[in-house]
């Protein structure tokens, strides 16, 4: 109940400033700017689409500061992540209560979900927010656009583009290291960007109740580019390459630091994609080939210098996509495309599994209102065909005001662990979803004033899970459901405070039991302010979340926890820019998956150029 108490009263202050902000702003009528991509495949306006889409910029994550990905993405609402461990462990992320391997997760247009991992999805403690230039997250099912794996949403990430150089360095507890820089050139006709990092942390002990470190490191390496080739025509490519290490704790885990037995995994993670585009006066098509590739080494030193386990899972994906200017308001985005996937591990041979769909997507854009609807069919090598529809639309109010409303289905095909892998089940059908959602909104996020206020249902079917000691079936049912209130205001010239809070609803339908890790209630409250004196930024940010269970039984409850930032930064001169922030500044203790340690009170300082 404190934790009730805590996000109620956050967004009670919030809601006057908002308020007052929204006065100032003089009922600013102009129509956003912002663009995305997760709604259609295709560049569209934000206030043109009736889903619930989020952009957090560069400019934002570098304020947030530091190389944990998770700490910018919970400023979003309905989401909330749970972590085994330090910086580097096991991430998953849920989205308006969806499990983690049902959120789509994309980097510069590649699907990089580890196929060799028993649910699939990705592991977000392998990626770090080094040169990252832009994140956009779609919450609810979008498979008419996106396929399978897109049950709870999309998470897009695209790669900075430069002309110039950044480079940062930062230092903290645990002596965590974090050093990236990446440089660009652009022109008319063409455009490249490289970069890469290092991260590296003694880290904390996995194991809640021990005490010694268990380390993480990671350099990547990453790039795009584009090149005209005609009028209308240009070659683009992009890249990204990790390795990764992470410690982790046997069992029995180690009490002392001078027990650690020593176990831990290698990750090395690949992807690209080279394409072509056309982009003509009514029709604009793209054609593509993306690799994806993850490779697992787990080791305990005690067997020998040799890996004991061994998992690798790839796959190949083919595209064509088109949009067609039809006049009057109306356009049609379609695409076909095929993904070849195989997987192997140290006890399983080599199996292979392929993945062809095509969609359309009718749109049509009036003064006031949008629509779109569309449909998409799958074709699976081991179950058949199967369709996805889907539906939105936005419709202007005046004064900056919106009301939205989506209905979409989404699906997820299973794992090739899942078909063939230990308690393999060739039999198994896709996981299924529909899902709704409907709100009213002004201004976007960033802007003088925003306000959104959303409510949501989805419903999963044919969730597949393990049964012992048979295997895999399909047997879930679930539902999530709930509200979203997001409320930002630029103050004044120097101060602006930002809130997101969600109710989330999680409960198997079976048993009536909250699904794992999906806390009820989650807030983040977040205020900016910069001196008039040498530019002097300062932050804060206070994440609040709220009880709930380790377990499908409910058996193991994790407790609700706050956790509040300070951040600071200050430029000197035109090029050079010094920041630090503290973490857990009330040193909390608690935990996002039982048994699990996580950090006390950090402080961490850095360096960032530009040139």
């Amino acid at each position: 109940m404190k934790y009730l108490f805590l996000l109620s009263s956050c967004l009670v202050a919030a809601v006057p400033v908002a308020a007052r902000a929204s006065e100032d702003a003089g009922g600013d009528t102009v129509r956003s700017e912002s663009i995305v991509v997760t709604a259609t495949g295709w560049n569209t306006g934000i206030d043109r689409t009736g889903q619930s889409i989020a952009v957090l910029g560069e400019d934002e994550l570098a304020s947030v500061q530091g190389p944990d990905l998770t700490r910018a993405l919970e400023r979003l609402p309905g989401v909330v992540a749970a972590r085994s461990g330090g910086l580097g462990s096991q991430t998953s992320l849920f989205v308006r209560g969806a499990n983690s391997e049902q959120l789509l997760v994309t980097i510069d247009g590649v699907r990089v979900a580890d196929v060799a991992a028993p649910s699939g999805g990705f592991d977000l403690g392998t990626l770090m927010a080094g040169g990252i230039g832009r994140i956009e997250l779609l919450r609810g099912s979008n498979s008419v656009v996106w396929g399978s794996d897109a049950v709870g949403g999309v998470l897009a990430i695209t790669s900075a583009e430069r002309n110039g150089t950044q480079a940062s360095a930062e230092y903290g507890a645990h002596d965590s290291l974090t050093v990236s820089a990446s440089a660009g050139l652009k022109g008319e006709g063409h455009a490249l960007t490289l970069g890469g990092g290092y991260v590296r942390s003694d880290g904390i002990s996995a194991y809640a109740g021990g005490s010694e470190p268990d380390g993480f490191r990671q350099w990547h390496l990453g790039g795009r580019g584009r090149l005209d080739l005609a009028p209308e025509w240009a070659l683009t490519a992009a890249g990204r390459y990790a390795d990764s290490k992470v410690d982790f704790d046997g069992y029995p885990a180690p009490l002392y630091a001078f027990a650690d037995t020593g176990e831990y995994q290698t990750t090395r993670q690949g992807s690209g994609r080279i394409g072509l585009d056309h982009a003509g006066s009514s029709v604009s098509l793209r054609a593509g080939l993306a690799l994806s590739s993850t490779r697992r080494d787990y080791y305990d030193p005690a067997g020998g210098s040799a890996p004991n386990y061994q998992t690798q899972g790839r796959g190949i994906a083919a595209d064509l996509a088109g949009r067609a200017d039809l006049g009057s308001g109306v356009s049609l985005d379609f695409g076909a495309d095929s993904e070849w996937t195989r997987f192997s591990s140290s006890y399983d041979p080599q199996r292979s599994a392929r993945l062809s769909s095509g969609h359309m997507l009718l749109g049509w854009q009036g003064k006031a209102l949008s629509l779109a609807a569309g449909a998409r069919l799958t074709d699976h090598d081991r179950f058949g065909s199967h369709w996805t529809l889907g539906a939105n639309g936005s419709l202007d109010l005046g004064e900056g005001w919106r009301l939205r409303a989506a209905w979409g289905q989404g699906f997820k095909a299973p794992t090739l662990y899942q078909l063939y892998g230990y308690g393999g089940n060739p039999a198994l059908e896709p996981e299924t979803s529909t899902s709704f959602d409907a709100g009213i909104e002004r201004g976007e996020r960033g802007g003088a004033f925003h306000f959104a206020l959303t409510a949501f249902r989805r419903d999963s079917r044919n969730l597949i899970g393990y049964l012992w000691p048979s295997g895999y079936f399909n047997t879930g049912r679930a539902r999530a459901d709930g509200v979203e209130l997001e409320l930002g205001a630029k103050v004044s010239e120097r101060f602006r405070v930002q809130a997101a809070y969600s109710y989330v609803r999680a409960v198997d339908r079976i048993t009536s039991k909250d699904l794992a890790r999906r806390p009820r209630q989650m807030a983040t409250v977040s205020a900016d302010w910069v001196s008039p004196l040498a530019g002097l930024k300062l932050g804060a940010d206070l994440r609040l979340v709220g009880d709930s269970f380790d377990d499908a039984g409910n058996f193991t409850a994790l407790d609700g926890h706050g956790l509040a930032t300070l951040r600071a930064s200050l430029p000197l001169g035109e090029r050079f820019e010094l920041f630090g922030r503290v973490e857990n500044l009330t040193d909390e203790r608690y935990q996002t998956v039982a048994g699990y340690g996580s950090y006390g009170r950090s402080a961490y300082a850095g360096l960032r150029a530009r040139w």
